[in-house]
């Protein structure tokens, strides 16, 4: 898992990479986050490396380039959530999703493939991909991912004073209400929505 500083230089080095067609020294990247030890630098570069972001070449300049098949080559497609009732969501990656680019810096990005119609109303359709950003919190309103129990669904995040309202975007559908005590939390708020058309 990569902590906050370790992304911040994953990001550095996509941008230098694609601004100069070749990776940061690790002086360069020393210069720019303020990290006066060549070994400080290593740390966070071997960190990234064994997440399988970076391709180190010792005994080269610029040798931190980055892998070509690593995470941050896709968003990790990492199962199915429910539109309907909620399902379970699964934890393993089915494949990866080359839109980064899209959505911007992706290492704190997923996507679930949607299952159900609840969401109908807001555009997102059975069998639609939903880009997820990963956070604990939300805004009143904001589409989210959350967690009840060990069951995933994605609805509109509605905040009342005694509960949370999980509001379904069909009208088929009542809102799920989650009280006080209930195993609940938000794993993400939802940036995007992909689809295929055709055959």
């Amino acid at each position: 898992m990569l902590n906050d500083r370790a992304r911040e230089i994953l990001s550095y080095i996509r941008s230098f990479q694609h601004e100069h067609d070749m990776p940061p020294t690790i002086r360069e990247i020393g210069r720019a986050f303020g990290i006066s030890s060549t070994n400080g630098v290593r740390y966070y570069l071997t960190m990234l490396e064994k997440a399988g972001y970076l391709k180190h070449r010792s005994g080269v300049s610029r040798g931190c380039g980055l892998a070509s098949i690593a995470p941050s080559a896709g968003i990790p497609l990492v199962g199915r959530v429910a539109a309907g009732q909620p399902i379970l969501a699964e934890e393993c990656i089915e494949d990866r999703l080359d839109v980064g680019q899209v959505f911007g810096d992706s290492s704190d990005l997923f996507a679930l493939r949607v299952r159900g119609d609840s969401m109908v109303d807001a555009g997102i359709l059975d069998g639609d991909v939903v880009i997820v950003r990963q956070r604990d919190q939300a805004k009143p309103g904001a589409i989210v991912v959350a967690l009840i129990g060990d069951e995933a669904t994605v609805k509109y995040y509605r905040p009342r004073p005694d509960r949370i309202e999980l509001v379904p975007a069909n009208e088929k559908y009542d809102p799920i209400r989650v009280t006080e005590g209930q195993d609940f939390r938000i794993l993400g708020v939802v940036t995007g929505v992909l689809r295929t058309v055709g055959g």
